[in-house]
């Protein structure tokens, strides 16, 4: 088996243990009411954009997020929450280091012995969940439970969604698709692009993704026979019957988003082995983008 297998399968007992910490760990992490900005590059600023999302949406603070290379420095917030597996990012200490000082940071990652951990007001470590893979699967996905924790808005339901996405099989046929688009609502926007993500650099997959309100208004124009639609949540209505009508597949699992992704994982690493390639060794990817200077 490859890494990333191993690493999407141990996925529940992480979020398990993430949800934990999540009660000793709370000082750590923003308060009720807290302007908020999350910020990440690559996976992590997708997570960051669901768990941003998903706080302001539950009436528990004004949350932005931002790739960290465009982060405002002329806005105001009162915490800002870095979300960084390896704590090596280029983009993210270089953030952190001009807010030292102006505004509390707070970084999450998976390695205790990186730049991050002295980079940062506080750090959060997910040590249990750090990855071998390039690929990450099981630290975005421990680091958002961690935070979702931390609403109040975790349960075991998700695990237990969770471990159904591992165990059952994927869609017949889904593999052999020649293209994927997922959409999401809200929060879970930031799941369809972080999924979109995850098919390009696994298995040089042909993806896209957007709100699902927007597909309507161009997107759907690629459906059609071959292709997939895969939603995150609950579908805006009549948008199954009209993606079913273009020939295209409809995928709508009714499990916990976060759950969901992993079946994305799943079929990532599926077709990355259909097509012979190594999902944990994406092409032109590293496990962390260090910048040096010309």
């Amino acid at each position: 088996m490859s890494f990333v297998e191993i690493e999407t399968a141990s996925q529940p007992e992480c979020w398990r243990r993430a949800a934990e910490l999540a009660e000793t760990r709370s000082a750590a992490l923003p308060a009720g009411g807290e302007r908020i900005a999350v910020v990440g590059c690559g996976t992590s600023f997708y997570m960051a954009q669901a768990y941003a999302a998903l706080r302001e949406g539950s009436g528990q603070g004004e949350s932005d997020a931002f790739a960290a290379s465009e982060f405002p420095f002329g806005r105001g917030y009162d915490r800002v929450v870095a979300l960084t597996r390896s704590g090596t990012t280029t983009e993210v200490l270089e953030l952190l280091e001009r807010l030292r000082g102006v505004t509390r940071t707070v970084a999450i990652t998976a390695d205790p012995n990186t730049p991050v951990m002295t980079a940062a007001d506080d750090v959060v470590v997910l040590e249990f969940a750090d990855e071998q893979s390039v690929v990450q699967t099981r630290f975005a996905t421990t680091a958002f439970t961690l935070l979702r924790a931390h609403l109040g808005l975790h349960t075991e339901e998700a695990v237990r969604d969770a471990e159904t996405a591992l165990a059952e099989p994927l869609p017949e046929g889904l593999v052999e698709s020649t293209q994927f688009t997922f959409l999401g609502r809200g929060w879970t926007a930031g799941l369809a692009n972080e999924a979109a993500l995850k098919m390009k650099e696994a298995s040089l997959s042909w993806t896209e993704s957007y709100p699902a309100m927007e597909y309507r208004h161009g997107p759907i124009s690629i459906a059609t026979e071959g292709t997939a639609t895969w939603m995150f949540g609950t579908a805006p209505e009549g948008l199954a019957e009209q993606v079913l009508a273009t020939g295209a597949r409809w995928v709508d699992s009714g499990l916990d988003p976060l759950a969901d992704l992993v079946r994305v994982q799943r079929l990532a690493i599926a077709r990355a082995v259909a097509r012979g390639l190594d999902p944990d060794s994406p092409r032109h990817l590293t496990r962390s983008v260090v910048l040096t200077d010309a």
